[in-house]
Parts: C-alpha cells; structure tokens; sequence
C-alpha cells in the first residue's frame, strides 16, 4: 500500500509541477511508462493516479516475497 501510494504522489507532484512550471515538465518521462495518459485533462490525471498506484502493488507483490524468502533462507 505504502509503495502504490508513493509512486500516486510522485505522479501528483509531477502533474503539479508540470502544470506550475510549463517549460521544465517531467511528463515526457511518465507517458511511456503510463498507457493511456496524455498531458492534462481531469481523466488522464485519474487514470495516472491508478495507474501509478497499481505499479507499487505490482513491485511490492513481486519483489516482498522475493525478499522474504531470500531473507528466511539466510537466516537458517
């Protein structure tokens, strides 16, 4: 949850920032990695919102029981 709620904000901050200051965006960076968002409409900030939140469940599901496992084994 925590790691789906970072990469939210950051996109939100981005967005904010890009809307703030027009001539340094960091957009460009975001729309390969976000199917589906284009720079700005209402829709396109939602589903970047989503979008950037499910990535932090995809890693956190990969890479914590990877851990987790990796760590067990090294502890026995």
């Amino acid at each position: 949850m925590t790691l789906g709620l970072l990469l939210a904000l950051s996109f939100a901050l981005c967005v904010v920032f890009g809307l703030l200051f027009p001539g340094a965006t960091m957009y460009q960076a975001w729309l390969p990695l976000l199917p589906g968002v284009t720079w700005i409409s209402w829709a396109s900030a939602i589903l970047g919102l989503a979008e950037s939140f499910a990535y932090g469940w995809y890693i956190a599901v990969i890479f914590v029981p990877t851990f987790n496992f990796f760590s067990r084994r090294t502890q026995a």
